[in-house]
């Protein structure tokens, strides 16, 4: 039996010191393999249209395009890659708006090698890199005005899906993982993949990261 092929990881980061960090740090772990490093957001289309990363890496600070734009640009594109954030501020605003834009998820840094490995492996499997206490202290962060139009926007979405779909749903926000929920709902893992894939497609959200902020969002 052959073995799966290596996840393929994009770093992007303006800091050279950074990329030859994380390159250096991923290239000996099992399972990935580092298929290129640029240093601005602006390069991100092309680096990946040339190597056909299945993560990036994705610094959210940078002089030119930042990782927020970046990140939208990306995810707006079919096929697009997993991206997870890299950041130094765990609740920084920026890091919600990165989400929003279709992150899957972000890490910190000074995050150990296991952890960043653990992480973009969760990410290709679908499952999250977001717990329920980094997630409310990210939206804790709005302003009461735009709060009241996001809980709005998304009770209204909330009440579209049908009964087993809300309650997939709530699990997805509660940061659960897909064996979990399949345990607690006593359903099959693929049963569950497929209802949080009907779930984004009839919400018109791009990940689990994002359904998980509106589940929060309409709480």
């Amino acid at each position: 039996m052959s073995e799966p092929a290596p996840i393929r990881v994009l770093i992007v980061d303006d800091d050279a010191l950074v990329r030859a960090g994380l390159t250096l740090m991923l290239k000996g772990a099992p399972g990935l393999r580092v298929v290129g490093a640029v240093s601005d957001g602006g390069e991100v289309q092309a680096a990946v249209g040339e190597h056909s990363p299945d993560v990036v890496l994705m610094d959210i600070r940078m002089a030119g395009i930042d990782g927020i734009d970046a990140t939208s640009r990306l995810r707006s594109r079919q096929g697009a890659p997993e991206v997870i954030i890299l950041t130094t501020f765990d609740a920084d605003e920026h890091v919600f708006r990165a989400l929003r834009a279709g992150a899957s998820g972000f890490l910190l840094k000074d995050t150990p090698p296991e952890g960043i490995v653990e992480a973009i492996k969760r990410v290709v499997n679908g499952e999250p890199i977001l717990s329920p206490s980094v997630t409310r202290r990210l939206i804790a962060h709005l302003v009461p005005e735009e709060e009241s139009r996001r809980q709005s926007d998304a009770r209204r979405l909330l009440g579209t899906l049908s009964e087993r779909e809300r309650e997939v749903a709530l699990a997805v926000g509660q940061g659960k993982p897909n064996a979990v929920i399949a345990d607690e709902l006593h359903m099959s893992v693929g049963t569950v993949k497929g209802y949080i894939s009907r779930i984004l497609t009839k919400a018109g959200l791009d990940n689990r990261v994002q359904l998980a902020l509106v589940v929060h969002d309409a709480s």
